[in-house]
This record gives C-alpha cells, sequence and structure tokens, in this order.
C-alpha cells in the first residue's frame, strides 16, 4: 500500500511471481529474497491483511462436526482487533519480547487470535494438551512461560485439571481459559488461587485497546514461537521459530499461483503443531484467503468424516492438508454432494502409500499434492504440482531454500552425494531455525543445534535422494530402517506390497528383534471392512511381491489401528515395543518363572520388562534376554 492508502501495484508485482511450473523456481530466485517486500512478523502480515480486506470474512470456526452450518465468522478487521485485545491483555500482565506465553487448548475460535497475539506480545510456546503433566511442565519450565492461555472445563477438562496442577504448584502467574466456539450460558465459575491471575481470556480483554498493539511490536529477527517436536514418548525438544523464518515460508506457499484470493482453505490440524500455523493461517493472510476451522477434535472427529463432503460443498473449499491416514478414510467416505470446488488436497508429516493415492483420487477426482517439511525447517520444505503428477516424489524444493544429499564419515564430516545417490538430506535458507531452546538467560532464550545444525545446514534425518530435474525422493527415517544383519531395509518396500492388497487399509513395518540376524521385518496391518484374508495370507501375498528376500516380512499381524501420533503420523516406535514383546514372549516361553514380559517406550527408547516370581534364579532370563541388542529390565514381583 502507498500512503495514501492505494494499492502499489509495483510492490504486488515484486511480491506475487508467477509460480505455477518447476521452471518458475528460476525466475522467482532472480530477485532476491530481500527485494520481495515481505512484512517483518507475523503482525506485521496481520495488519497488511486488514488493512486490504478489513471486511472480508478471515476465519470461519465450526464449534463441532455435526453443527457445521452454525460456525462464528471474523472478518480480518475483527480478527485484527481480537489480536489486538489480546496482545494488550498480555502485555499489562508483564509479557514483554522475550516472555513465552503458553497455549494449550484444541483448536477454538478464541485460540487463533490468542496464538497470533502471544507472537505479537512475547513468544508463543504451543504444546500438546495430550502429554503428560510431567511433560507439559518441563516444557513451559524450559519455555520460561509464566502465562498461559488454556482450554477450560468446558472445552477440555483433562487439560483443565492439569493447568490447575500447574497453577497450584505456583508454576504460574497467569491462566487465561478459553470457552468452546459459541459456548451457550454462563460460563463455569474459575478457581481462585493464591498468587496467580485466573480468568476468561475474552473477559479479561474485553476493556483492552483495540485499536493498536500499546507495546513495541515485533521485528524480523526476534522469536515467534516455541514449537516442540514429536511428544508421544520423552520430553520433547523445543524448536525455536523467528518471524522472518515463519513469514518467508508462509509467503512460499502463499505465491502459489493455483490459489487465488477467493480460495476457500479447510485447516482441521491441531494449532500445537507448525503445519496449521504456517499453512492453513499465515499463508491465507497473504492473500486473504477464508479459512474454515474444524471443531476441537479436527481431524480426530469420527463425526467430521460422516460430513466431510457436505462441509466442501456448502463452503466451497478449494484447498486441505492432512495426513495420508485422513485421506484414506476420506477415501472410504460415500460423496453424496457437489466438491467440485476442492482441486488442491495437500499432503505430508509421512510418506504417502501408493494405494492411498489412488484411491482417494479414483474416489474423488482430485489430485493428491505431496509436500515435505518438519519442524525444524518452520513447515514446508518442499512442493508437488498437481498436473505434473510425481508420485515417487515428495516435490522440489521451495523458493529460496536450499537441499542437498550427504554422507555423514565416521569422524562426523559431511560429504555431498552426487545426483541419485541415496544419503541424508540436509536443508540450509531462511527458513531453518535457529536451534532447540536449551535455557533462558537475561537475554532470552538460548538455543543450540544440538549436532542437528552444521554451518546453516540443517540434517533433517531422513533418507533421500535428489533426481536431475531436482524433485526429491525420500527412502525413509534414518532411524526408521530395518538393519538386518548389516543390510538396510526400507520399511516402505514392505508397506507398499501390503497396501497392494485390495482388503489391506494400512500397514506399517518395523524390525523385530532377533538373535542371528540383530532384527528382522515384520508388519502390521489394518484391514477394510468385512475382510476375509488371513495372517498367514499376507505374509505368503508380501512375500510374493517384495523384491529382497531379506526384505519379506516374517510375520504380519492384524491390529484394530496403528499408532499414530495426535496429528496422525504413524508411530514407528509403537509398533517397535510391540514387535519387541511378542519375540520375548515366545523366547522366554519355556522358561519357569516369568510371570510378564512387556515392551515400553521410554525417552525415545524401547526397554523390555520381564517379570519373575520372588525366589525364581534369574540365570536363564538374563541369559535368553543378553542375546538381543536391546534395553532390558529383569522385576522380582
Amino acid at each position: 500500500m502507498t500512503d495514501n492508502g492505494t494499492l502499489d501495484v509495483a510492490a504486488e508485482d515484486i511480491l506475487w511471481p508467477r509460480y505455477a511450473e518447476p521452471e518458475d523456481l528460476i525466475a522467482i530466485e532472480s530477485v532476491p529474497l530481500s527485494a520481495r517486500g515481505l512484512p517483518d512478523s507475523t503482525y506485521a502480515l496481520l495488519v497488511r491483511a486488514a488493512a486490504r480486506w478489513s471486511e472480508r470474512n478471515a476465519i470461519t470456526v465450526l464449534p463441532d462436526a455435526t453443527r457445521w452450518r452454525e460456525p462464528l465468522r471474523r472478518t480480518y478487521g475483527e480478527l485484527l482487533a481480537d489480536v489486538h485485545r489480546y496482545a494488550n491483555l498480555l502485555h499489562e500482565l508483564g509479557v514483554r519480547r522475550t516472555d513465552a506465553v503458553g497455549l494449550i487448548a484444541p483448536n477454538c475460535a478464541e485460540l487463533i487470535p490468542a496464538t497470533l497475539a502471544a507472537q505479537l506480545a512475547g513468544v508463543a510456546a504451543p504444546i500438546n494438551g495430550g502429554l503428560s503433566f510431567e511433560h507439559i511442565a518441563e516444557l513451559l519450565g524450559r519455555a520460561g512461560a509464566r502465562v498461559l492461555i488454556s482450554a477450560g472445563p468446558e472445552l477440555a477438562e483433562t487439560t483443565w485439571a492439569s493447568v490447575r496442577g500447574l497453577a497450584a504448584q505456583g508454576l504460574l502467574d497467569a491462566v487465561l481459559v478459553l470457552r468452546p466456539t459459541l459456548a451457550a450460558g454462563e460460563p463455569p465459575a474459575l478457581p481462585s488461587i493464591d498468587g496467580v491471575v485466573v480468568g476468561y481470556l475474552d473477559a479479561l480483554a474485553a476493556e483492552q485497546v483495540s485499536s493498536h498493539f500499546v507495546g513495541v511490536p515485533p521485528t524480523a529477527d526476534d522469536l515467534a514461537a516455541l514449537f516442540h517436536t514429536g511428544g508421544t514418548t520423552g520430553v520433547p525438544k523445543m524448536a525455536a521459530h523467528l518471524h522472518r523464518g515463519e513469514v518467508s515460508n508462509a509467503w512460499m506457499l502463499a505465491a502459489n499461483s493455483l490459489l487465488d484470493e477467493d480460495a476457500v482453505v479447510f485447516a482441521a490440524l491441531p494449532l500445537f503443531h507448525v503445519n496449521a500455523l504456517i499453512v492453513t493461517l499465515l499463508a491465507p493472510l497473504f492473500r486473504g484467503q477464508s479459512v474454515v476451522w474444524a471443531g476441537p477434535l479436527g481431524y480426530r472427529d469420527f463425526a467430521l468424516y460422516a460430513e466431510y463432503w457436505n462441509i466442501v460443498s456448502h463452503y466451497r473449499i478449494v484447498a486441505m492438508s492432512a495426513v495420508p491416514t485422513v485421506y484414506a478414510v476420506l477415501a472410504q467416505c460415500p460423496i453424496s454432494a457437489d466438491i467440485s470446488s476442492l482441486r488442491y488436497a495437500m499432503v505430508g508429516a509421512s510418506p504417502l502409500p501408493q494405494a492411498v493415492r489412488e484411491n482417494f483420487q479414483t474416489h474423488t477426482g482430485v489430485t493428491l499434492v505431496e509436500g515435505y517439511g518438519l519442524t525444524e525447517a518452520t513447515c514446508i520444505t518442499a512442493r508437488s504440482f498437481p498436473h505434473l503428477a510425481r508420485p515417487e516424489s515428495v516435490g522440489q524444493r521451495m523458493p529460496y531454500q536450499s537441499v542437498a544429499i550427504v554422507r555423514i564419515d565416521d569422524d562426523g564430516a559431511w560429504e555431498e552425494l552426487p545426483t541419485g545417490e541415496t544419503g541424508l538430506l540436509v536443508i540450509s535458507g531462511p527458513t531453518v531455525f535457529s536451534g532447540y531452546i536449551t535455557g533462558k538467560d537475561e537475554l532470552g532464550h538460548v538455543t543450540s543445534g544440538l549436532g542437528s545444525l552444521v554451518d546453516g545446514w540443517l540434517n533433517t534425518g531422513d533418507l533421500a535422494h535428489i533426481d536431475r530435474d531436482g524433485f526429491i525422493h525420500l527412502q525413509g527415517r534414518a532411524k526408521d530402517l530395518i538393519i538386518r544383519g548389516g543390510h538396510n531395509i526400507d520399511p516402505a518396500t514392505i508397506e507398499d506390497a501390503l497396501l497392494a492388497h485390495p482388503q489391506v487399509a494400512t500397514a506399517g513395518a518395523v524390525g523385530r528383534p532377533d538373535v542371528h540376524s540383530g532384527e528382522v521385518p515384520v508388519a502390521y496391518v489394518t484391514l477394510s471392512a468385512d475382510a476375509t484374508v488371513t495372517e498367514p495370507e499376507l505374509v505368503e501375498w508380501a512375500v510374493a511381491r517384495v523384491h529382497e528376500r531379506a526384505a519379506a516380512p516374517k510375520t504380519v499381524t492384524v491390529v484394530d489401528a496403528l499408532p499414530v501420533t495426535d496429528v496422525g503420523k504413524p508411530y514407528k516406535l509403537g509398533l517397535r515395543a510391540d514387535a519387541t514383546r511378542r519375540e520375548l514372549v515366545d523366547a522366554l516361553a519355556g522358561v519357569d518363572g516369568v510371570r510378564a514380559v512387556t515392551a515400553d517406550v521410554t525417552d525415545g527408547a524401547i526397554v523390555a520388562r520381564v517379570t519373575v516370581g520372588d525366589g525364581v534364579d534369574t540365570s536363564e532370563v538374563e541369559s535368553t534376554l543378553g542375546r538381543y541388542a536391546i534395553s532390558w529390565k529383569v522385576v522380582i514381583g
């Protein structure tokens, strides 16, 4: 915009290059990113959107999947006003630029502006409410967050119970409570806790200034957010995001020439995940797009799937983003509505099985567009093009990001590999994070790459190769490899073979401990409704289709559901733990005195536990366990 409020056409041309084909990348990067005129911060991005599209609908929030016709709507102008009120309340509570604000809540209408307000007044620290009490306390302490925006008793009773416990232990100075979207009636009374401000966020912020922020706005190099990684076991690491990293990554997505200002985006991933923030909140701000937000359970709400195609039709959804497990379910949901508006279905977070791709595309006529990214690189590093399908690739690197394939030598040195060779994928560029939070001092948060950063390059931990056209092909996680007698086996080869079976819905392959080979491949599957195939038949099926004899699974186990994280990523450690338990149950079947065998994940590692009776000689048990390359304990009781 110019000083008199008119649109600066030249500036818009610089901001929006053509980005519809892989070949456009060269022309885009001929202009330095610094010349693109990107906003300095997520707040400046929101201010820009509100100045351009004040009366346009910004967010449409569904109370839940069954009430999708009764949403709450906020325009861009109203969204900015909410952010100002919430940020000014945080400022009044003492939050300053280097102070973290915790956010623990399912998605709801208030959480969206609260997240942006936390990045304006201080540093947002979104946390998965499904974590244990101890892990939540550890993350809040590591972030230094004394102010917490939390789900209240109506929105998430379990989360609220944990938050009350945190406040009672003196770990918090203020608890700002969120209600469900369009909550009716008087809210429940909140407890009084000595030394802690406790109240409903919207009510406490009602009298705050809504026209501007009373504090000092953030700059491009200020911290914007602390996003924890993983989070299923052990205390997750916290990745530090700068404002310039979040804004630049959001612009890389928004620059997509296939989506215009009228595109309506569907959002259902939780806001403690980077995809929800970057893909479905910040990127739409660049174009003034409207976003329809699902209810608090998001894609975990089974009722959503029964109504999903009606929602797409009613709101004319153009783009959506989800994980492969979501598309696997949607491919089985009957379509009785006009979904012709949907043309951009993005998929990421885990490898996309070919069977899921084919089933969804056949069912809907919509091409799945793969992408690739990780929290440590803000969110998205590679994108695909729906009209130029490369099913074997996760896409081309995004503008201004660099990628390479390396081998790490025994002395830790990185050796870049030539085109086509498989190694570790590394990334550099403006979206690479500043490090993991290791503490806080008088100057702010202290970060460290913890071995993942080398001269500005991020080791993703993913095995991949890059083809001659610059497209990235993932080969699996380095830590997910099944290593059988020194032979590396990609679990995807087993999973793809099993997913080709018409009665298999999902599949996961892992290594089972083995006394001879270290580990051998085994697989777990879920079946489609009315399936009749047996486990031995699935083993035969896989053996016939897995090209490497060593990679053929020893067993295939049918389960009701494969373990996943809260955002739907396959959770291989859970399967490895089960495979370990099954192996040890068989190995110890003839040993007297064994009462129970378990295998659990502790701090990211699998630990087997064998319980024996009092007075039992444990030497045979210990001898048996010692034959495996695993961690184990023998317990008397």
